[in-house]
């Protein structure tokens, strides 16, 4: 990013740090069901995931139980974490799971898969290779990646009750893009030799680390017993986008790719009931599915939908009644993600853009 170029890609995906052919195969016994965690390690993409000819039932997600989804592949996010079942009810052979890059049309794939071989116990002919899933979706396969996003749902009985804020007190609306950094939107940061710097942003803001943690900034300009200190970090986070546009629209626009550079944070009130509402762009012809993650929380993803966010007919669709709790979901591409959560967890959190 120094450089203002496209983040590395990968040379191979790996399942537990193994490339799948050169590593020992997974034993597994007929007719038993396993419990698979499954975690996103993968540092910048989603990725699919299946095992061949064998169904799998999702039954958590990010530590919350689900209402179970039969599925032949999923899909998860850098940083999520899955709960799955598998049965193994296959004629005894060995099959390959496998995990395969998901990116929007606009993206650069590297076409490289992951793999791991399970392998049925017991004396049977091992004359045949191992079989790939045919159900894991392509790279570029969107309908298929929000297929399966839509299927995610609480479980929201007397047993596992939901709470759900209703009475929000806080609304926001933060637009999610890929920018060029530039100060005060006339002075480029401009690296020698490089064209000017790609830089995230929300709401045209890209964070700049202080040179003092921000938690710590806070407690001390506010205590008897330390040196006070000030000036590390501003409370003027915008609740809108500083410049409203056409999101959804590919732009070049000056006014949409430009970005400031601050250290800005929201204060919200405790047990304030705050709804978030994430709007993807299409911002220099970036626009992409993005994950984003909230240190410290896990949040209710209550909506979701293409184009731009409308406040007036937009909330009539809300899910309230069983809508998943998690810490990391998707903005889908040249669309909305509506999230709501209560804000009892004091200390300094972020959202992040995976």
């Amino acid at each position: 990013m120094e450089s203002g170029s496209d983040v590395p890609h990968s040379n191979g995906y790996l399942i537990n740090g193994e490339l799948g052919d050169f590593a020992n195969c997974s034993s597994v016994e007929y007719g038993k069901t396993y419990l698979l965690r499954i975690v996103g390690a993968v540092v910048d993409d989603e990725v699919f995931f299946a095992i061949a000819e064998h169904n799998l039932t999702i039954v958590g997600v990010d530590a919350a139980d689900i209402k179970p989804i039969p599925t032949s592949y999923i899909m998860i996010s850098p940083g999520r974490t899955m709960d799955v079942l598998l049965t193994t009810n296959r004629p005894p052979g060995r099959y390959y799971m496998a995990s395969r890059q998901f990116l929007t049309e606009d993206a650069l794939t590297d076409n490289y898969n992951g793999s791991a071989i399970i392998e049925y116990i017991g004396d049977y002919n091992f004359s045949s290779s191992p079989i790939f899933p045919h159900d894991l979706p392509q790279s570029l396969d969107l309908k298929a990646a929000m297929r399966f996003t839509s299927l995610i749902r609480s479980l929201a009985n007397e047993n596992y009750p939901i709470s759900v804020p209703v009475n929000v007190t806080k609304r926001m609306l933060i637009a999610v893009a890929m920018n060029e950094l530039c100060r005060n939107r006339t002075h480029c940061n401009v690296t020698a030799g490089s064209a000017d710097i790609m830089a995230s942003s929300l709401n045209n803001i890209s964070w700049a680390n202080p040179t003092v943690d921000v938690l710590q900034a806070h407690y001390r300009q506010f205590s008897f017993s330390l040196k006070n200190i000030s000036g590390y970090y501003r409370t003027d986070f915008p609740d809108w986008p500083l410049v409203m546009y056409n999101f959804t629209e590919d732009t070049n626009e000056r006014d949409t790719y430009m970005t400031d550079q601050g250290t800005k944070v929201k204060v919200l009130n405790y047990n304030e009931s705050v709804e978030v509402v994430f709007q993807g762009t299409g911002v220099l012809d970036g626009a992409s599915v993005h994950p984003m993650y909230m240190h410290g929380y896990s949040f209710y993803v209550i909506g979701m939908g293409k184009g731009n966010f409308n406040k007036e007919t937009n909330p009539l669709t809300y899910n309230l009644v069983d809508p998943p709790k998690v810490n990391t979901f998707i903005v889908p591409k040249h669309g909305w993600l509506a999230i709501r959560f209560v804000a009892n967890n004091p200390g300094i959190t972020s959202f992040r853009d995976t």
